[in-house]
């Protein structure tokens, strides 16, 4: 056994009991550990980097995206806008020929620097309007132009449905959307903003024996739409928060918060001024 261990290999090669010897320490040595321990760690720091790039790149691609996104829909508001208001605007240059202010020689859309044209024009129209209405003369042919609107059939129901509405939300209105308050609603114990669209209700108060207050709760995101409550006048809450405010704190769900400095707060000390106290008060 021991000629057979001692003996050398094929081709002059190591003996058998060498080859078995260092087998046995290339098995059991630190060296394959390690660097099999090397090799993941070399993979693991390279994910890492991978995984921290991308990391990276997510973070910034968000915050370009929450500046950009306003810009964006901005634009396209604005676009809309314009190309809405164009549409009636346009028919104001009727008297210039079709072919010089739109495409294909008449037969395509309008340039949009004619559109710009027709909406300088009503703009000048209405301005000139404003300026009618400011004295005798112009009332007169506005009232005239108004009664004649009125009689015509279903014209009148139309023009007297948006003329009420435009009343309503004129300046000469004190009181509606003018003041932002907190009701009680959907039930009590939930509050909801709300704006005072009007404060006489005398059929109401007459019946109920209560001064209430037309109070408009908007929907979110949505303002156009909400609810009308009567609401007693002694439950409505008034707040210094600004109708403007208002509206971007219920179109933003409520993340875009108002500023605001409470009375007793030393800033608003500061901006108001000291307090006189009156004569023959000692203050210790």
């Amino acid at each position: 056994m021991k000629n057979a261990e001692n003996r050398p290999g094929r081709n002059g090669g190591l003996p058998t009991r060498d080859i078995l010897h260092s087998t046995f320490f290339l098995l059991h040595s630190p060296l394959p550990s390690a660097l099999y321990l090397e090799q993941k760690g070399a993979f693991a720091y390279s994910d890492g980097v991978q995984k921290s790039i991308f990391a990276r790149w997510q973070a910034n691609f968000w915050a370009g995206l929450v500046i950009v996104l306003p810009a964006v829909i901005s634009i396209a508001v604005l676009r809309w806008l314009f190309g809405t208001v164009a549409n009636i605007t346009d028919t104001l240059l009727i008297f210039v020929p079709e072919r010089f202010i739109h495409h294909d020689q008449g037969n395509g859309p309008m340039y949009w620097y004619w559109s710009l044209v027709a909406l300088a024009l009503a703009v000048f129209l209405i301005g000139t309007v404003g300026l009618l209405a400011r004295n005798y003369f112009g009332k007169k042919i506005i009232e005239w132009v108004d009664s004649a609107l009125l009689r015509i059939p279903l014209l009148n129901k139309i023009y007297s449905a948006t003329k009420q509405v435009n009343d309503a939300f004129s300046a000469t209105n004190k009181t509606a959307f003018r003041t932002v308050v907190l009701v009680e609603f959907p039930h009590a114990g939930v509050h909801s903003i709300g704006f005072i669209t009007s404060e006489q209700q005398e059929e109401v108060r007459l019946k109920t024996g209560r001064k209430v207050v037309c109070v408009f709760v908007p929907a979110t995101p949505n303002p156009t739409s909400g609810f009308l409550l009567m609401v007693p006048e002694e439950k409505v809450i008034k707040l210094d928060m600004s109708v403007p405010d208002a509206i971007k704190y219920v179109i933003s769900l409520g993340a875009i918060l108002p500023d605001y400095v409470p009375v007793s707060s030393p800033e608003a000390k500061s901006s108001l001024g000291e307090v006189p106290y009156p004569a023959g008060v000692s203050i210790r």
